[in-house]
């Protein structure tokens, strides 16, 4: 048997138009909607979290090759230029 739980939650006011729209042209109840993404979020974190530690890898890996022999205050810099672009979902051009 299953049970459910009754929760309230808050989006904003854009969000919760669209997830209306969506649920409308999908035949579904909001909460339908809703659970089918709560089970997608859940179901993908650890690949996000596998992901994020590979691009983490990546970005040290850079950060070291980029750095040999370079003083702390540059090596600061490349680190903070690296981070800033990660951020932005950009590689960092190689200098």
């Amino acid at each position: 048997m299953t049970t459910r739980r009754l929760i309230t939650i808050s989006v904003p006011p854009p969000l919760l138009k669209r997830a209306e729209q969506i649920a409308r042209e999908e035949n579904r109840t909001k909460s339908e909607l809703l659970r089918e993404a709560l089970r997608f979020y859940v179901d993908t974190r650890e690949v996000r979290k596998t992901d994020m530690r590979e691009r983490a890898g990546v970005l040290i890996d850079a950060i070291q090759n980029r750095t040999r022999g370079f003083p702390p205050k540059q090596i600061r810099k490349v680190v903070r230029e690296a981070v800033e672009a990660a951020r932005r979902g950009k590689r960092r051009a190689t200098a």
